[in-house]
């Protein structure tokens, strides 16, 4: 039986599809439209999908909806209800679009697939719906290795629940605690990302990245205004300071007074209070997410706990909670934002509306194979793409390839990296990355200004052979999906000296490791680690770079540049690569250099918007 799981309509559509329970592919639509957080259906995606299980629509059991919109249009009218009549311009702008477009989403979605493959199939008698909270659980639980487990999500809203506590047990997920709109962990972390600049629902992470360079001097005015923390997990917002209820921003007048000014002009330039609010609003994070994780041990007595919803990503918060030793064993849906739902959606029906049993293969982490679900390429499709487009290449034996990039990497090379199946998700697990020589001092700065094309504080992965984890970081567990930080080992640190006297993006100058490129201003980094069973190739470029130098680890990045999706072809990858100054594109098993190639892509950073 082949279920598709779907999300769309407002941020990071996806598609998913699973077989008997088993995930077969996923992929989010922004890879193929090369739109940044492509929002509209799924297309491209569902393609894919059918594409890679070799299966004709008409072998599709049911189609999932991630969410169920007249529950969202129920809490859309009730929160205007509640506020009126403030906020009758956002009710005028929004109510044409939820008439049109959202609220009979059953319909659209079955005119989008009649557009897709025709009417030959009644759609509407398989279409089905899962809650959005729920397909974030189950996304979280079931492709995970436990049995049971304590089940946290938390993000912005879906229908009224911001944030959920669960138990799972076998197939069953047991709804234990909810907390509703407006009150919101993720949209408070995303008010404070608007404060400082940046867009809501894609600069989040750059708050979190930015946090270190400040101090959480703010704490107790958020504490005493902005939220009510308890010490079951729950809290309030005060919405007197907030405008997301009914205005078209996040925050208002009461909110910029209490931290003495409007929001930041974005590209501006960034000052200490901007970094100061990101360390505060981080350390508010923190507090609630160990405080929450905390009630669901107590409620649930279970050893095991699973995590999903855009707060998800934040892997400082995770690494604290690591580090809390609340719960034995971790495990976070690597797609944990919206697209990830359309892959809970899909399991969640498997298992809970047709009530199949769960198969866990203990010989393996989970069963989300890598998150590498996407599409990969051959070696004949590549070179058909790559003669089309003009490219320069020579065509090299695996082995061969493996050292020669190697050796580029330890001379101070970037090279743009493409094999296998593209990552489901938002991070880059050595399949669409951009690899480098973390021993750099220049190298931090290098990828973001002339490769990224971004702000210069922002800091760069490890990506580390699994067995050589604890020899280099204080972290012993698995961390396959780049979802946890942790601090550099002491002994792997330099230049201890009292750098107190410097502020703000002073501090990136002083390299601060033996790995500089990869050590964020605070000693810490996010940590991929690699596993020769979901990625042999990546695991041997680690390794060969390993034997050259005696360090098993190296910079991994997105393959992007900024305001743009990862690539996902061939002909991404060039373009990518002939618009920056990587020095190095290699393609399966295709090497290309730099100065071989003939063609320039002009203004390619303008082709996106900034994220």
């Amino acid at each position: 039986m082949f279920i598709l799981g779907i999300s769309c309509f407002y941020h990071d559509s996806a598609a998913c599809l699973i077989k008997n329970g088993e995930i077969i592919a996923a992929a989010q639509e922004e890879r193929f439209s090369r739109i940044k957080h492509d929002q509209s259906f799924p297309k491209k995606s569902i393609k894919y999908c059918l594409k890679e299980a070799n299966i004709s629509e008409n072998q599709i059991s049911n189609i999932v909806f991630y969410e169920k919109p007249l529950l969202k249009f129920e809490r859309l009218l009730e929160t205007y209800l509640a506020y009126a009549p403030k906020g009758f311009k956002s009710f005028l702008k929004s109510m044409p679009l939820w008439i049109k477009d959202k609220l009979f989403q059953k319909s659209i979605i079955n005119k989008e697939l009649k557009d897709l493959f025709g009417n030959k199939i009644d759609w509407n008698k398989i279409i089905l719906f899962s809650e959005h909270h729920l397909s974030h659980a189950a996304s979280a639980f079931y492709p995970s290795p436990f049995e049971n487990a304590a089940i946290i999500t938390i993000d912005g809203v879906g229908e009224w629940a911001t944030t959920s506590i669960s138990e799972g047990d076998g197939k069953k997920i047991k709804l234990i605690k909810e907390i509703h709109f407006p009150h919101s962990l993720g949209l408070l972390y995303s008010a404070f990302t608007y404060y400082a600049g940046f867009k809501v629902n894609s600069g989040e992470y750059k708050l979190m990245g930015l946090a270190p360079y400040g101090k959480p001097v703010y704490v107790n005015k958020i504490k005493e205004n902005l939220i009510k923390i308890e010490l079951d997990g729950s809290f309030k917002l005060n919405m007197k300071y907030f405008n997301f209820t009914t205005g078209l921003t996040m925050t208002n007048k009461k909110f910029h007074n209490l931290f003495g000014g409007v929001p930041r002009k974005s590209e501006s330039e960034i000052t200490q209070k901007e970094m100061d609010l990101a360390a505060s609003i981080q350390k508010i994070t923190e507090e609630v997410v160990i405080n929450i994780s905390k009630y669901a041990f107590k409620e649930t007595g279970l050893k095991n706990l699973c995590i999903a919803g855009g707060v998800a990503l934040n892997c400082v918060a995770n690494g604290v909670l690591l580090r809390e030793k609340i719960f034995e064993n971790i495990w976070i849906q690597p797609a944990a934002g919206d697209a990830g739902g359309a892959l809970g959606a899909a399991l969640s029906i498997w298992h809970l509306y047709y009530k199949k049993d769960r198969k866990i293969d203990k010989l393996k982490y989970d069963s989300m194979k890598g998150s590498y679900l996407g599409p990969s390429y051959t070696d004949k499709e590549i070179e058909e793409e790559l003669k089309k487009i003009g490219a320069k290449y020579v065509m090299l034996e695996l082995e061969d390839l493996i050292e020669k990039v190697a050796i580029d990497i330890t001379k101070n090379k970037a090279v743009g990296w493409m094999q296998g199946r593209m990552e489901f998700g938002p991070r880059a697990l050595g399949s669409r990355s951009i690899l480098a020589d973390a021993r750099s001092p220049s190298m931090q700065k290098q990828l973001n200004l002339k490769v990224k094309f971004r702000e210069s504080f922002r800091p760069f992965a490890p990506s580390i052979l699994s067995n050589n984890v604890s020899e280099w970081f204080d972290h012993k567990e698995d961390s396959p999906y780049m979802l946890f930080v942790s601090d550099v080992k002491s002994n792997k640190l330099i230049n201890n000296k009292d750098n107190s006297e410097l502020f703000g993006i002073e501090k990136l100058n002083v390299a601060r490791s033996e790995v500089p490129a990869i050590t964020h201003v605070d000693n810490s980094a996010r940590i991929q680690t690699v596993h020769k069973d979901t990625n042999e190739i990546f695991h041997k470029l680690i390794s060969k770079f390993y034997e050259i130098t005696k360090c098993p680890l190296i910079v991994n990045t997105s393959f992007n540049v900024r305001g743009e999706p990862i690539v996902c072809s061939p002909s991404d990858a060039f373009k990518c690569f002939m618009g920056t100054d990587l020095d190095v594109l290699v393609i399966g098993n295709f090497y290309l250099e730099k100065k071989d190639q003939n063609k320039i892509v002009e203004n390619y950073t303008n082709e996106y918007e900034l994220d």
